[in-house]
């Protein structure tokens, strides 16, 4: 189902910027995929903004597997990609293979996406990646360490930089397909789009990667909190609240039905 991860390389090569929001459930599929998005990602973001808690850290994989197959549902065209959540991946190849396979055959997604790029991340891609997984990789600020990395902006020292670069390199060389680039500085963002041959998608990593995500709650203004990096397109959290006011008081008045 959907684009294949080739295509994404190819469109990298002719300049065609790749498009990217999250879903947590069957009528945001819908609708995204009828708008168009090259990229469907059920991101583990839904545990803040479908399910109520602070952090990604306690979604769980059946969770993540309930709610991509409830996406799959309603996408016909884009790329669906499935998070693995916390701790459903960390422990090693075989941890990985076993939550990445059941993704794989539980739900209709074309690819797993994993956080981080340091040497043992590095040969979990690979065996997914020899396994026949399509794997996306995420580098910069990762959510499931914001315990001891937090939100702040990634890059800017000169070491850390150089950390985040050899880790998108190692990603790519492991088999990953496109590379998540979050909260990076734009310049380093830049050159990690240069010099990589798979797609760069950002997430408040400046205009110079491949292709853009965002969580499409804060696209549409239904977050409490949105990120400086994101822009609010609509603000369906008004528009929502005033139908449902009206209906109340119709219903009070005897106006409906």
């Amino acid at each position: 189902m959907g684009i294949a991860t080739s295509q994404l390389v190819k469109r990298k090569r002719q300049g065609h910027p790749l498009v990217m929001l999250t879903a947590w459930d069957y009528p945001f599929a819908q609708l995204l995929d009828k708008a168009g998005v090259d990229l469907i990602l059920v991101g583990d973001s839904l545990a803040m903004v479908a399910l109520g808690h602070p952090t990604t850290l306690p979604v769980t994989l059946d969770q993540m597997i309930h709610h991509t197959q409830a996406v799959c549902r309603g996408v016909k065209e884009a790329l669906v990609v499935c998070d693995l959540p916390f701790m459903s991946y960390q422990e090693g190849p075989i941890q990985a293979l076993r939550s990445a396979g059941r993704v794989l055959k539980e739900t209709q997604a074309g690819a797993v996406k994993l956080e981080g790029g340091y040497p043992e991340m590095i040969e979990i891609v690979h065996r997914l990646s020899l396994s026949g997984i399509p794997v996306v990789g995420h580098v910069g600020v990762t959510p499931q360490s914001v315990h001891r990395q937090g939100y702040r902006r990634q890059g800017k020292a000169q070491v850390e930089g150089d950390r985040i670069l050899h880790e998108a390199i190692a990603l790519s060389e492991a088999g990953a397909f496109t590379i998540i680039l979050e909260n990076i500085t734009h310049d380093l963002a830049q050159k990690i789009t240069k010099t990589l041959p798979i797609p760069t998608i950002g997430i408040g990593a400046g205009p110079h990667c491949d292709g853009q995500v965002l969580v499409t709650s804060d696209v549409l203004g239904l977050s409490s909190w949105q990120p400086p990096f994101a822009k609010v397109y609509a603000n369906l959290h008004e528009t929502i609240t005033d139908a449902v006011k009206t209906f109340s008081q119709e219903v009070r008045d005897r106006q409906f039905p």
